[in-house]
């Protein structure tokens, strides 16, 4: 099986090397957002320090070595999902934006008064807010595709729900809750099948899964940077070519036009039409730098490492006296979401915290799925190439102080 150097590894990330509490720092909340290597802070620093200027607008040699750096970091997330071409790739704020300019666009000028729309269960909120404001506006019906108990998507159910009035389904790769990776192939065929385009939400899989958008077949990609070792504030839209034509501008302004008159203006080509206004340059190029990072790596080694901590996570936290873990999917990743009787989950992520180690704690802007399985929030583990079998003895070690301080 291959292995990753995981010291030498740890040693790109100074975050891993700092105290909290007089305790080394214990890093389990990648699935909020990952640390940064070195390679990343650098390549933010030199176009903040050296090279700091306006992209495509400019003649002068900065705006030019920016401009480069800019349109090769597209270049990189096209051959990192294996996009078709170059102007499949829009560059957004994050994955809620670029959710938001899916339902402000396409959603606006392509899905009306009783067609339908198909979430989960197990969406973000960032995948059901946009959606629930769409169908207020529009008399859009929506449907939701309930989850069992192990926190997997019921498919006999969505089959049902897809219909002829179907424009569009809406589904998380992988579950920012309870880990589960859908089966997006059957998801996908079965949408295409009723004339319904497919929205997948990539950030919580980029991280963990290869993903390839040909082989998906999927209308729309979406993820963010930050959760795959990038700066916050940047995101991408992959949509498929004759899609993204169809659909009209998300914001008016510079760069996205053609030709602009008092009587009218035209917008100009992808992806540029999609991206109004100065981006976040420094941002867009330290992504640019976390892909040549992580691509870098043997993904089938990440893979493989991240399942055995996800098993050794699953084996040891059973062991914590009242907590049942929350998602159990046959298939899942890097999510480790649970409770403790007798415990909120707030109190769960402060007492760990001051043992060092990073969880996080609460509804997870997932709302819904936590409400299915009853509780009021959860108390989450996310694990990252980075992480360690160590840390987590780490975080059981801590769990075990929440079950004696709570005197449960």
């Amino acid at each position: 099986m291959p292995n990753l150097n995981i010291q030498n590894i740890r040693r790109d990330f100074p975050q891993l090397h700092r105290v909290v509490y007089n305790r080394p720092l214990v890093y389990l909340d990648s699935g909020n957002t990952s640390l940064k290597p070195q390679i990343v802070i650098d390549a933010v620093n030199q176009i903040n320090s050296l090279e700091t200027a306006n992209i495509h607008r400019g003649t002068h040699y900065l705006s030019e070595v920016a401009t480069k750096k800019y349109e090769d970091a597209r270049l990189k997330v096209k051959n990192f999902i294996n996009a078709n071409q170059l102007s499949e790739v829009i560059f957004t704020k994050g994955t809620t934006e670029a959710i938001n300019l899916v339902a402000q666009t396409f959603g606006r000028a392509m899905i009306g008064a009783g067609d339908e729309i198909v979430l989960t269960q197990m969406e973000h909120h960032s995948n059901i807010v946009p959606w629930q404001m769409l169908a207020q506006e529009k008399g859009v019906v929506l449907k939701v595709v309930p989850v069992n108990d192990d926190g997997e998507l019921d498919l006999g159910a969505f089959h049902q729900l897809l219909s002829k009035n179907t424009k569009l389904v809406c589904v998380t790769h992988v579950s920012n809750a309870l880990g589960t990776v859908n089966p997006l192939s059957e998801i996908i065929d079965a949408s295409h099948a009723v004339g319904a385009r497919v929205l997948v939400d990539g950030a919580q899989a980029v991280p963990h899964l290869k993903v390839d958008v040909q082989a998906l077949n999927c209308d729309f990609y979406v993820f963010s940077s930050h959760k795959l070792c990038g700066p916050t504030g940047v995101g991408v839209l992959y949509g498929k070519k004759e899609v993204l034509e169809r659909m009209p501008p998300y914001q008016g302004g510079g760069d996205m036009i053609a030709q602009v008159t008092f009587e009218q203006s035209t917008y100009a080509e992808l992806p540029h039409k999609f991206e109004a206004g100065t981006p976040n340059i420094a941002g867009v190029i330290g992504f640019g730098a976390a892909l040549d990072y992580v691509d870098a790596l043997d993904w089938e080694a990440v893979e493989h490492h991240e399942n055995d901590l996800l098993a050794y996570g699953t084996e040891q936290l059973a062991l914590v006296k009242g907590l049942r873990l929350i998602g159990t999917a046959a298939k899942k990743c890097s999510v480790l979401s649970f409770v403790i009787t007798g415990v909120h989950p707030h109190d769960i992520g402060s007492i760990v915290d001051r043992q060092g180690v990073a969880i996080r704690a609460g509804h997870l802007c997932a709302q819904p799925i936590v409400n299915r399985f009853g509780v009021p929030a959860l108390a989450r583990a996310s694990l990252a190439f980075y992480n360690t079998k160590e840390e987590i003895d780490s975080l059981v070690n801590a769990l075990n102080r929440v079950v004696e301080v709570m005197g449960v």
